[in-house]
């Protein structure tokens, strides 16, 4: 184990301001490299197969989470102790959760292979709000869904919020990025997929008329923040879906709302067996 005790110390770049959100759109992609924060995340990361690059820690978490740290030890990867003082101005933020590793990205896998078995994909159209993509993974884990695909202009699944938020559920879901996009509906149609968007339109069926009898491979495609599906994903889908709402509500956040869909349109259990 190193002990840092400068906040600049070329060892810890990885973790450099990371409050600097174009630094790290640059630095993760460009390197190859994505954070994972607090012990469950790490551990999932490490059960999918990701490798670990580096690991940064607290003093009083050097015990609590040995089961981390040996291993790395062990492994030659190397494992940094700071202050919390040191980590605070190093990374922006108080490490809650007592531990922060710089991991290695996976090379994505191809549509096909993400598509294969799959009967329930979620497909989220450019959220570019890194929570919202966070909690739709970790609905997806919890409800059923098979595979998530994400659209060129969406949010990373691995950027740090996004892992967080998910609870490191990004590592459990298979996910590619759909690309071109809205050419891919097409592609997921020829897979025998049908497509449901998610969407406000006057030719929308309510969410329980299309749970009743569901397709047996359902693709549900979830908008934007605001400005919800692109008319050209709307026209290209096999079906558009509402979720009845009341109270002079209309819409939900799409975290929300993919929970409830996919609560909805989950396979049954009869059909799983």
């Amino acid at each position: 184990m190193t002990w840092i005790e400068d906040p600049d110390d070329p060892r810890v770049r990885d973790y450099l301001h990371l409050t600097d959100v174009a630094l790290r759109r640059v630095l993760e992609p460009a390197e190859g490299l994505y954070l994972a924060e607090s012990d469950k995340v790490i551990t999932r990361a490490l059960e999918a197969g990701h490798r670990m690059r580096s690991l940064l820690l607290t003093p009083r978490w050097v015990e609590d989470l040995a089961h981390l740290v040996s291993p790395a030890v062990a492994a030659g990867t190397p494992v940094h102790v700071a202050s919390p003082a040191v980590v605070r101005t190093m990374t922006g933020f108080h490490l809650h959760r007592g531990a922060i590793a710089a991991m290695h990205r996976p090379q994505l896998p191809t549509l096909a292979d993400v598509l294969a078995g799959a009967r329930r994909v979620a497909v989220l159209e450019d959220v570019v709000d890194h929570t919202n993509v966070g909690a739709a993974f970790r609905s997806a884990a919890a409800l059923g869904v098979d595979a998530v695909l994400v659209t060129p202009r969406c949010a990373d699944p691995l950027y740090r919020r996004s892992v967080r938020v998910s609870m490191g559920t990004v590592f459990q879901v298979p996910w590619t990025r759909v690309e071109p996009w809205p050419g891919g509906v097409r592609s997921l149609q020829e897979a025998g997929f049908t497509v449901a968007a998610l969407a406000l339109a006057d030719d929308a069926v309510p969410l329980d008329r299309l749970a009743a009898d569901p397709p047996d491979r359902l693709a549900l495609v979830l908008g934007t923040e605001g400005d919800g599906l692109s008319r050209r994903t709307v026209e290209a889908a096999d079906v558009v879906v509402r979720i009845p709402m009341g109270g002079g509500v209309d819409s939900l956040n799409v975290a929300a709302a993919s929970a409830v869909a996919f609560w909805a349109l989950r396979p049954s259990e009869d059909a799983v067996t």
